[in-house]
C-alpha cells in the first residue's frame, strides 16, 4: 500500500470511556498519540477536527472493532476508509516484539497503524452491507440470543417444578409455551388440578388452542391418576412457588416478543430479493432461511469462492504441518453465530434431502463424531449454495442428485439402492 494514498493512517484502540488515537501524516513524516472520549458527541468532535486539517481526503483508519458502536459512529462519515483487525491478529503481532506479552492500549494503537502501512494489502476495507441486510442480521442473532434465553428460563421452571410438582411436567411436551405456564399458574400444585372437574380443564386446554380431543383425554387421565403431592413442606413448596410463579412471568413476556420479533424478521426477510432462494433450501424453514440469507447477504463480490465462504465461516478446517508431522483441527477464530448457522440448517437438511442424510451417514460410518460430520455436511452443502447464490438459481434436489449420478459419486450409488 502506498503511503501517499491516504491524508493520514489512524489506529484506534477502543474501550468504553475513552479511545487511544494513534496518527501517522505520511506528508509530514509525523506522529501523533492522544486520546478522545467514547461519548458520540467527542467522537463527532474528533471527525470534525480531522476534516477541518485534511478536508475531505480520504483516512485510513484501523481499529479491532468490526462491529459495534465505534464503528456505527465511524462508518456514516464517507472520508474515513474502515480496516477492521482481528483482535488476535494485534496480539500476536505485539508477542512477536514484545515476549514479555507487556500490553498498553497507547501502544495497541501503534500497532495497528504499522500493520496498516506494512501490510495493507492483506487487510479488507470494510464495507457496509445495505440496510435491510444488516438490518436482518441484526433481528436474527436477537432472535438467537432471546431462543438461548427461553430456554434458560425453561430449565430453571423445570428445576423448580421437580422439587414439589413433577407431575406437570409429564402431562406436557412442550413446557416453553403458554398453554403451560397458564396451567401452572391456575393450578399450581396437584391437588387443585384433581380438584377441578374435567369440563373446566377441557375448557382451558380448548380456550389454549388444542384441539385434538385425544390429547385432551390423555391429559385428563394422567391428572385424574396423578397420586399424591411429592412435598407438602410449607418450607419448600412456598418458595418454589414463587420462583415458578416469577420465571413464568418473564417466559410469557418473553414469548409475546419472540412472536413479534418473528413478524419482523418474516417482514423484512420476504421483502428481500434474494428471500425465494434461501427459502427453497431443504430444511432452512422461517427460522434458518433468514439466517442463511444474512450470512450470504446481497454483495456477490464479497466472496469469490465457496472457500473463501467455508474459511471465514469457520466450517473449514485448519491444516497445520512441522516437520514430518501434518495434522487438522478446526478453525478457532470465526463468527461463531455463522458457524452455528451453517451447522444447524445441516443437522435440519438431513431431515428434507435423502443425499444429505446418506452423506452423513457415510461420515459416521467412518468414525466421525456427530459434530465432526455435521461440519462436513455443512462444507458440502455451502460449495452448494455458493453456486445458486452466485447464479442467482433455486436449489434443486434432483438436478443435484443427477450431477452426482453423472460423476459416479458413492453417494448417489446408495441413494440408487434406497
Amino acid at each position: 500500500m502506498s503511503q501517499n494514498q491516504y491524508a493520514a493512517y489512524i489506529g484506534i484502540d477502543w474501550a468504553d470511556r475513552k479511545h487511544d488515537i494513534h496518527l501517522y501524516d505520511p506528508t509530514t513524516g509525523q506522529t501523533e498519540d492522544y486520546c478522545i472520549g467514547a461519548r458520540p458527541q467527542e467522537i463527532k468532535d474528533w471527525v470534525m477536527r480531522l476534516q477541518h486539517r485534511y478536508g475531505n481526503a480520504p483516512l485510513a483508519v484501523c481499529t479491532e472493532q468490526k462491529r459495534g458502536p465505534l464503528i456505527y459512529a465511524l462508518c456514516q462519515y464517507e472520508n474515513l476508509v474502515l480496516f477492521p483487525i482481528n483482535p488476535r491478529t494485534v496480539a500476536n503481532y505485539r508477542k512477536a516484539f514484545q515476549p514479555s506479552r507487556a500490553k498498553s492500549d497507547p501502544v495497541d494503537a501503534r500497532i495497528l497503524v504499522e500493520l496498516l502501512l506494512k501490510h495493507g494489502d492483506k487487510l479488507p476495507i470494510w464495507k457496509p452491507e445495505s440496510t435491510e441486510i444488516r438490518a436482518l442480521r441484526q433481528w436474527v442473532e436477537s432472535r438467537r440470543m432471546l431462543v438461548g434465553e427461553k430456554v434458560r428460563l425453561t430449565n430453571r421452571i423445570i428445576a423448580a417444578l421437580k422439587n414439589y410438582y413433577p407431575q406437570v411436567l409429564d402431562w406436557f411436551e412442550d413446557k416453553d409455551t403458554r398453554v403451560f405456564c397458564n396451567f401452572v399458574e391456575q393450578y399450581p400444585n396437584v391437588k387443585a388440578a384433581q380438584a377441578a372437574p374435567a369440563a373446566e380443564l377441557s375448557q382451558f386446554f380448548r380456550t389454549h388452542g388444542v384441539v385434538r380431543w385425544s390429547a385432551i383425554t390423555r391429559r385428563l387421565e394422567q391428572i385424574a391418576n396423578a397420586g399424591i403431592a411429592l412435598s407438602e413442606d410449607p418450607g419448600i413448596v412456598e418458595p418454589m412457588q414463587w420462583l415458578v410463579k416469577a420465571l413464568m412471568g418473564q417466559l410469557k413476556l418473553l414469548l409475546v416478543r419472540l412472536l413479534e420479533l418473528e413478524a419482523e424478521i418474516e417482514a423484512l426477510f420476504s421483502s428481500l430479493p434474494d428471500a425465494a432462494l434461501f427459502s427453497a433450501l431443504p430444511g432452512a424453514g422461517p427460522h434458518l432461511a433468514p439466517r442463511l440469507l444474512a450470512a450470504f447477504g446481497s454483495d456477490r463480490s464479497r466472496f469469490t469462492t465457496a472457500q473463501q465462504m467455508q474459511r471465514y465461516s469457520g466450517i473449514a478446517p485448519v491444516r497445520e504441518s512441522s516437520g514430518k508431522k501434518n495434522w487438522v483441527h478446526w478453525r478457532w477464530s470465526c463468527p461463531i453465530f455463522l458457524r452455528q448457522t451453517f451447522v444447524e440448517w445441516a443437522n435440519q437438511s438431513r431431515h428434507h434431502s435423502a443425499w444429505a442424510q446418506v452423506y452423513y451417514r457415510m461420515q459416521r460410518d467412518k468414525g466421525n463424531s456427530h459434530p465432526a460430520a455435521m461440519r462436513a455436511l455443512a462444507f458440502k452443502w455451502i460449495r452448494i449454495l455458493f453456486c445458486c447464490w452466485q447464479k442467482r438459481e433455486l436449489y434443486d434436489e434432483a438436478k443435484y442428485v443427477a450431477a452426482l449420478e453423472r460423476k459416479g459419486s458413492p453417494i448417489a450409488k446408495v441413494l440408487a439402492v434406497q
